[in-house]
């Protein structure tokens, strides 16, 4: 049971580890509504690497749409065995993942191009989480098993019904927001911040009952929020909080053989490809979304992007003062941030323009795999099952 393969094994090698192994099958729920969806591809890259490297004897079944549990139940989902491996939210269970949840705070300010800005900051969360055993331990302590411990996902614009992204136009917009951090930073620039569920902005934007929504634009896009709600602000100094996803395995992880831990936990950078497909791909649809809907893409006025911007420092200052990760996580951030930004460029990845026609120089056939192998090479593999220490 305990006899696994060696880091970087070649598919040969692998294929000899598990010959003897009973196959299974594990019940994987990504975020996807469908196999349709505009969101699909962090779904179906991760099940066809783990099925195609463990040679067709890990079956794995996607359920879709949450359809066992939702983003509220999922964490006991995966604890009570319903659910092996999800996509899940634990920005919607902030007293129960506050370090999980705080992170996500930090990265606030990273860079918000829709492109290297997304392969940043995603890059970012993986370092950052694995190095933070305060993330790791919430999951841990529930009987569940980090394999990304946290998911930056999409960075976060406005979604408005009405033009406007000048500061006078926030005062007193009811704005949905996603997080309690939201929901202080829309009351510090004057507007009415809204809490309900994704599922209910369409509704409630449709009937006016709010004005806008802070959304990433991947879901935004596949929710035809855009149809409501065409009118999208975007910052080039600083950037929203972001809302931090996890990918987690159940108690059957743990039962399972060495060598099929480690094919679940090696196949990172085909999830990093298939996030940054649904997000860098959900970016270029949104705006192409907005546009066809006749919407506005503007750029936050300088003033308001500083008035933002000092309000993540302060965030910042008050999670580094918290100590819930920990006295250096400010420098941590900071340096990771530095470090993935310059390998990103070093790999050849640029900006070809503004957010504003981004669906124009979108390129749908990048190939982000290089960028996640070299995240996992950095931050993944002391984590590895089986490793030392």
């Amino acid at each position: 049971m305990r006899r696994g393969y060696e880091l970087g094994a070649s598919q040969e090698d692998i294929d000899a580890a598990i010959a003897d192994l009973d196959p299974v099958t594990i019940t994987y729920q990504p975020s996807a509504a469908s196999e349709a969806s505009i969101q699909s591809p962090s779904g179906t890259q991760l099940a066809k690497a783990i099925e195609e490297k463990s040679g067709g004897k890990i079956t794995v079944d996607v359920v879709w749409g949450q359809a066992i549990a939702g983003y509220g139940e999922v964490h006991d989902a995966l604890a009570d065995g319903r659910v092996d491996l999800a996509y899940t939210l634990p920005v919607y269970q902030p007293t129960e993942f506050p370090a999980v949840n705080a992170l996500g705070d930090m990265l606030a300010g990273i860079s918000p191009s829709p492109f290297t800005g997304e392969m940043v900051a995603n890059a970012v969360a993986a370092d950052v989480s694995w190095d933070s055993p305060e993330i790791v331990e919430e999951y841990t302590s529930k009987g569940i098993t980090p394999l990304v411990p946290v998911v930056a996902s999409g960075g976060y614009y406005s979604v408005c019904s009405d033009p406007g992204m000048e500061k006078d136009d926030w005062q007193g917009r009811q704005v949905r927001i996603a997080s309690a951090t939201q929901n202080d930073l829309m009351a510090s620039i004057g507007a009415s911040p809204v809490s309900i569920e994704y599922v209910e902005t369409f509704e409630a934007l449709q009937r006016g009952t709010v004005d806008c929504t802070l959304a990433q634009l991947v879901p935004s896009a596949e929710g035809g929020i855009f149809e409501v709600a065409p009118h999208v602000g975007y910052m080039t100094e600083t950037s929203y909080t972001r809302s931090p996803g996890a990918i987690l395995a159940g108690t059957k992880y743990e039962q399972l053989p060495l060598a099929y831990q480690q094919i679940l936990f090696d196949v990172y950078a085909d999830y990093y490809q298939g996030q940054m497909m649904t997000t860098i791909g959900g970016n270029a649809e949104g705006i192409k979304q907005a546009k066809e809907a006749d919407g506005e893409i503007v750029e936050f006025p300088a003033d308001l992007q500083t008035e933002i911007g000092e309000f993540n420092d302060a965030k910042k200052e008050e999670i580094q003062s918290s100590g819930i990760l920990g006295d250096d996580i400010t420098s941590r951030v900071e340096e990771s941030e530095q470090q993935w930004t310059e390998k990103i460029e070093e790999l050849g990845f640029t900006d070809g323009g503004s957010t504003a026609d981004f669906d124009e120089w979108y390129d749908t056939e990048t190939d982000y795999r290089e960028v996640g192998q070299a995240v996992y090479d950095d931050a993944f593999v002391d984590h590895r099952p089986g490793a030392e220490g």
